[in-house]
């Protein structure tokens, strides 16, 4: 299995740890030309999702991504990857815009109302969730699979190939969601 992050900003790294740790194979996503052979899965980290898109555009990066994820190839969002995967989001315009939510960009505020918290996921037992500058996730299509919420507000959540989350599963201990994500490439879940 290969997965491929894209590393244009963000905390990139931090999911190429986590996927190493479960023995998979990994390469980062800069050029167009890193998407020569198709993936298995994409991963789009958390970073600043305006400067993401526009690095997406810049770079020629935004279609072939858009073409893959389309097709069926399994993508994981994390805060800003959430963001450029909703096809909605309140007050601006959306990105990819391939999965049937809509999100607020920096819902929980600014730095400062970071916060970790701790609930189920996936109907399994509670992990570990570290929200900094989080998006928040106010309305799921009819074929998106809500996973996790935290105080009533959906915080991951899944339409087929797209896996979403608001929070950063990459900087935690856990392996659980990476897990989860490798189950979907694989079809077992």
């Amino acid at each position: 299995m290969r997965i491929g992050v894209l590393a244009l900003q963000g905390a990139f790294i931090e999911h190429i740890r986590m996927l190493e740790r479960l023995g998979v194979e990994t390469f980062e996503i800069r050029n167009l030309s890193d998407l020569k052979e198709i993936p298995d899965g994409l991963i789009l980290p958390g970073g600043e999702s305006t400067v993401m898109s526009k690095l997406l555009q810049d770079l020629g990066l935004f279609e072939k991504l858009r073409s893959l994820i389309m097709t069926g190839t399994p993508v994981m969002g994390t805060c800003a990857g959430l963001i450029l995967l909703a096809k909605y989001i309140e007050g601006g315009s959306p990105s990819l815009g391939t999965m049937d939510i809509t999100a607020v960009r920096n819902a929980y505020g600014r730095q400062l109302g970071s916060f970790q918290a701790t609930a189920p996921f996936a109907g399994a037992g509670n992990i570990q969730m570290t929200f900094i500058r989080a998006p928040m996730i106010t309305h799921v299509g009819k074929n998106v699979k809500v996973l996790a919420e935290v105080d009533g507000v959906v915080v991951a959540a899944r339409e087929d190939n797209q896996l979403v989350l608001s929070f950063h599963p990459e900087l935690g201990e856990d392996t659980f969601v990476h897990q989860y994500f490798l189950e979907m490439i694989a079809g077992t879940n």
